[in-house]
């Protein structure tokens, strides 16, 4: 048997060694802040010597940069301005803009335009974007006014320049900016060679590499639940992106009847079906962002479907009576490890 005496010794000769051989030793980093209406949580390992405070400069204003040119809440912001435009005028955008609103584009066309970044009249209609409540809820005929501002058909994009056919349509990247944030700010720290991290911007998340114990990040995965906060999984997932899209905390009742914030652009109405939450994975937050919200307007058959046949790591949860059933795509099985 080894003497406890004999181990002291060896870790203590192993700690010597380690701080003789000039092994820079690894540290975490933690930055936080506000962007976009919520924060931003940002994670990093490194054994580089940091300028923290010049860093997070950085990450602050790409952050703010992205916002100029994104926000449908800045009177003046590149989105703001093109919304503001009158109809046939093409108007140029920065590559930035372009670049998500061709990806906003490519989801709508392959989900069937359950993802549709022209929907913000139908949005405001129902009461879930900068306008209150209504009062009433919406006749078919308001409904049919607001269907006929939006919808992909209207939109053209030439590289970057951006037309719109009709007078009033209301351009809003909401659903996938936030996770284009995400990307930015990876791509950021993976240019400074800064490859173990976490990025997450208002729960869109984004991980590489592991923690500094030397393990995978673990993201959780929320219950679909109203009155509590509560965790129904915790998974890895590798260098790739996690997001979530749910109804069950964004809603309001009228007579009973429930009305949730995602509208079905092709119904002009609130979804109704009995999905209550989804998880998208895949390299990009962005695409991961829009494909969680497509997912959810969808009917969870539909939502299979699509998650099948292009290869979409998804994981879907389904209300049945009174507990909630799961489903999990053939790629969010290879890609995704469950934890628990």
């Amino acid at each position: 048997m080894v003497s406890l005496r004999l181990v002291s010794l060896v870790l203590i000769s192993a700690v010597w060694l380690s701080a003789c051989s000039g092994q820079p030793q690894q540290k975490e980093h933690y930055f936080t802040g506000q962007t976009m209406g919520t924060t931003y949580n940002v994670k990093f390992v490194s054994s580089q010597d940091i300028d923290a405070l010049a860093l997070q400069q950085k990450i602050d204003q790409r952050l703010i940069d992205i916002n100029q040119m994104m926000s449908t809440y800045i009177a003046d912001s590149e989105l703001s301005m093109f919304n503001q435009a009158p109809s046939l005028t093409p108007f140029t955008l920065s590559p930035d803009t372009a670049f998500v609103v061709a990806e906003a584009l490519r989801l709508g066309k392959m989900s069937g335009n359950a993802l549709d970044v022209t929907v913000g009249p139908l949005v405001n209609l129902w009461g879930f974007g900068p306008t209150k409540r209504p009062e009433t809820i919406p006749s078919d005929t308001q409904i049919a006014t607001a269907k006929a501002l939006s919808g992909l058909d209207k939109l053209v994009l030439d590289g970057v320049v951006l037309t719109k056919s009709t007078d009033g349509l209301y351009l809003d990247l909401s659903t996938i900016a936030k996770g284009y944030g995400v990307d930015a700010i990876a791509e950021l720290l993976i240019d400074r060679k800064l490859n173990n991290f976490l990025v997450e911007i208002g729960g869109e998340m984004r991980v590489a590499g592991t923690k500094l114990n030397g393990e995978t990040w673990r993201i959780a995965i929320e219950k679909p639940v109203t009155e509590s906060r509560a965790v129904q999984k915790i998974i890895s997932v590798g260098d790739n992106a996690v997001a979530t899209s749910g109804d069950y905390r964004n809603y309001y009742e009228d007579d009973g009847i429930r009305y949730s914030h995602l509208i079905d652009p092709n119904t002009g109405y609130p979804i109704q079906h009995n999905t209550v939450s989804a998880t998208v994975v895949h390299s990009s937050s962005m695409t991961a962002d829009g494909l969680a919200t497509a997912m959810m307007v969808l009917s969870a058959k539909d939502a299979q479907a699509l998650a099948e046949i292009h290869d979409i790591a998804l994981l879907l949860i389904v209300k049945d009576d009174d507990k909630f059933v799961e489903y999990q795509s053939p790629a969010f099985t290879q890609m995704v490890t469950i934890i628990n």
